[in-house]
């Protein structure tokens, strides 16, 4: 039954079962979240990535998109990094495009569009960076936003 994802245990479930992945909004500008990201899905994952963006043709070597519908799979996960009023129109083409889910990055949260993806079968993750929930679930990340090299459950005292 698809749902909002708000427990970690269901996102990274989420991210267990999906294979591909479509960014949407893919900058070709280094400086941009949706580069630093998908930098980090292609070099530091197994996922089948795809960028999404009407404006280019090619970001890093790799193909890009004019929309979801043109992509060669149906994909598990749409990664989003539009405004948030574009978030409806994203989010109906994942629909049609019979995405497994849409993700919604740090900032976005739109209870409409969330609500319609829940009701067309797609689960939804809302204001979170696919990227630091997939480091952080193997271990890479700090709760503090880096690695830290060390594995502990106690507190550490900083100096």
């Amino acid at each position: 039954m698809a749902a909002v994802l708000d427990r970690a245990g269901d996102r990274l479930e989420l991210l267990q079962r999906s294979t591909s992945i479509a960014v949407v909004g893919m900058s070709s500008k280094t400086s941009r979240a949706s580069h630093f990201v998908a930098t980090y899905l292609l070099g530091s994952t197994d996922f089948d990535v795809y960028f999404v963006n009407p404006h280019e043709t090619e970001i890093m070597g790799r193909r890009v998109y004019a929309s979801l519908a043109d992509i060669p799979v149906k994909p598990d996960i749409v990664d989003i990094f539009r405004r948030t009023d574009d978030l409806p129109a994203v989010t109906a083409e994942a629909i049609s495009a019979d995405a497994g889910a849409v993700w919604f990055q740090l900032g976005l949260e739109h209870p409409d569009a969330a609500s319609a993806a829940v009701d067309a079968g797609l689960d939804v993750v809302q204001n979170r960076c696919l990227k630091v929930e997939h480091a952080r679930f193997r271990g890479g990340l700090h709760t503090a936003g880096f690695n830290t090299g060390v594995i502990d459950s106690r507190r550490t005292r900083l100096i």
